[in-house]
């Protein structure tokens, strides 16, 4: 009796070890399959921020949906944090062209050194609505963007979302540009919104999250200026009492990948890449947007993703947690449009005045820039 359940116990084991073996081959398998169909076995995507925020959301909805939609074959993991930067994001575009990096979910605001057109989106209190930017990325503007990615050896897939930036601080309401004035402000580093700063009177200061954070809490910066889904996320209100929502500047993403790498995928590869691209930004928009639009792209959360957010209403969270948040009439915005028209002509010329003109056509309005 004793033998024969030391038999069995033998053969449990044995079947046990087969089972684990029959996995091990299927998963190797697969993956010589995988590499045998000349794809990777898993392709490295850039993000610039963490996965808790909308923009993160996003990467993760579009690595799913990818794996989803070329079943299996391509196999897509987001390095949150710049972690494949080393923190230096504004080398994405350049390690993503050169196949160092596979592909990038990455601010225009990034990517501007690389493709200077992108600072249409940054010139100051240009577009302030979401009709205005949808119209800009849909039509030529979008068009030329794409066009001087792909020269430069990026491959554009869709349009993504930081949010239009919005300004707080800890000492004063700012409703008019004389408010500005001494406040330090931790901002972007990136030479355009130095000038915006610097124009409107403030300190502009450039430094990491971390080292914000400190400042804020030492009382060494004044303030920051960030998008609303980014302003939830850090939990703003620890720091900073007062917010201006003044949509001074857009702050789109933009999903690409290495164009040689590209360009050697098979159709129904980049059919289901596209796809997935699309889909997931539509989801990451309507991250970024939920509150700020009315119902519109909380019904689309809902209706189309099945997807309930957690914040619906990112101002009145922040004024529950303590903030006094103010809105700029058109007047005001107007006060701010006219301070800051030496930056605004001193960057449309780099970015070009007829891609500017073009996108002002494109958003309905009137006249010359200059005027």
């Amino acid at each position: 009796m004793w033998r024969l359940m030391k038999i069995k116990k033998k053969v449990r084991i044995l079947a046990s070890f087969m089972a684990v073996m029959v996995i091990i081959v299927m998963i190797s398998a697969g993956g010589c399959e995988n590499q045998e169909a000349g794809f990777k076995k898993e392709y490295r995507l850039q993000v610039t921020v963490g996965s808790t925020t909308y923009w993160g959301m996003g990467a993760a909805k579009f690595s799913e949906l990818v794996k989803e939609k070329t079943g299996g074959k391509i196999i897509v993991k987001p390095y949150y944090g710049s972690q494949l930067l080393k923190g230096a994001q504004l080398n994405s575009s350049q390690m993503v062209a050169t196949g160092a990096i596979d592909c990038a979910f990455e601010s225009t605001i990034n990517t501007a050194p690389v493709i200077p057109e992108m600072n249409i989106f940054s010139l100051p209190f240009f577009i302030n609505t979401f009709e205005k930017l949808d119209a800009l990325e849909n039509n030529e503007t979008g068009k030329r963007i794409f066009t001087a990615m792909r020269q430069k050896g990026l491959e554009p897939l869709a349009w993504g979302e930081n949010g239009f930036r919005q300004l707080t601080n800890n000492r004063r309401p700012v409703l008019v540009p004389d408010d500005l004035k001494g406040l330090r402000i931790r901002v972007v580093g990136s030479p355009i919104f130095i000038d915006i700063f610097r124009q409107l009177g403030a300190d502009p200061i450039s430094m990491n999250w971390g080292d914000a954070v400190t400042a804020f809490q030492q009382g060494t910066v004044d303030g920051q200026e960030n998008p609303a889904g980014i302003l939830t996320a850090v939990q703003i209100h620890q720091y900073n009492r007062y917010g201006t929502f003044w949509n001074y500047l857009a702050d789109p993403l933009i999903l690409y990948w290495n164009k040689k790498e590209w360009d050697r995928f098979p159709q129904d590869i980049r059919n289901g890449i596209k796809e997935a691209a699309l889909e997931a930004s539509i989801f990451e928009k309507a991250l970024c947007r939920a509150g700020l639009d009315g119902e519109t792209s909380l019904r689309i959360l809902k209706d189309d993703f099945n997807y309930d957010i957690l914040i619906k209403d990112p101002v009145g969270f922040l004024e529950e947690n303590g903030m006094e948040i103010r809105f700029l009439d058109e007047q005001m915005r107007a006060n701010f449009q006219k301070a800051v028209k030496p930056v605004f002509d001193k960057w449309a010329e780099k970015i070009g005045r007829e891609l500017v003109e073009t996108a002002k056509k494109e958003m309905g309005l009137k006249g010359r820039t200059e005027d």
